[in-house]
């Protein structure tokens, strides 16, 4: 049984604004967008990436993390709402959520093996991916008792992987940082806004995000 929430209602101008915001912020960008940063900020770590790349720099790079966090995930998804195993794409249900979950946790495993069998990116890179992993396991083992807000997972993730370079390989990330911390309270309040989750279930996904990586980070950063 779905958990009770507490209706408010919003003005439309503002839950459409937190609809955008819920779009613009999705965890499924999050993978490329680190991909992004970390290969701007720290292309020293990237230099067999950019030599294996096709016509852009990077470009074998990005389009591998695409298509693991955002391509595949999107493709089980239509997939689903197409063979009518879930009612909707945004997956507002606990149940329509366990098949994209079992296959995000293939994906995510898949990604950080097969980073890490190569060794040839950073340790802080296939850490990032172990975190994710770690998390979307968390959060299908949460699914059985909360709806838990993928939404604060991923941004908790993000907040959780700064955390780690910064006490890890002592990089200066505050600017970053806070505009990731500013974000998330964006999405955080996107969500309730929206009355996707209750309070207890954004503040779960926060600290799931942020354990995670902090872990992975332990276990191979």
């Amino acid at each position: 049984m779905e958990e009770q929430r507490t209706h408010i209602n919003f003005p439309p101008a503002l839950r459409a604004v937190a609809e955008v915001f819920s779009y613009l912020l999705h965890p499924l960008f999050i993978p490329l967008l680190i991909t992004l940063i970390a290969v701007t900020a720290l292309p020293e770590y990237f230099v067999t990436f950019r030599a294996n790349s096709f016509r852009f720099p990077y470009d074998a790079l990005f389009f591998r993390v695409a298509a693991i966090s955002l391509l595949f995930p999107l493709l089980v998804v239509v997939l689903l709402r197409l063979l009518g195993f879930v009612q909707s794409i945004q997956l507002s249900g606990r149940k329509d959520r366990i098949i994209p979950y079992v296959s995000t946790i293939i994906f995510y495993f898949w990604a950080f093996y097969t980073f890490i069998r190569e060794g040839v990116s950073p340790d802080f890179f296939n850490a990032f991916f172990l975190g994710i992993f770690i998390a979307v396991i968390i959060s299908f083992i949460a699914n059985n008792f909360l709806k838990i807000s993928m939404h604060t997972v991923g941004w908790g993730g993000v907040i959780g992987f700064l955390l780690a370079l910064m006490w890890g390989m002592d990089m200066n990330v505050s600017v970053p940082l806070a505009v990731v911390v500013l974000l998330s309270g964006i999405i955080a309040t996107s969500r309730l806004v929206l009355q996707a989750h209750t309070t207890g279930e954004v503040y779960t996904g926060f600290i799931v995000g942020i354990l995670s990586q902090m872990i992975a980070y332990v276990l191979v950063g």
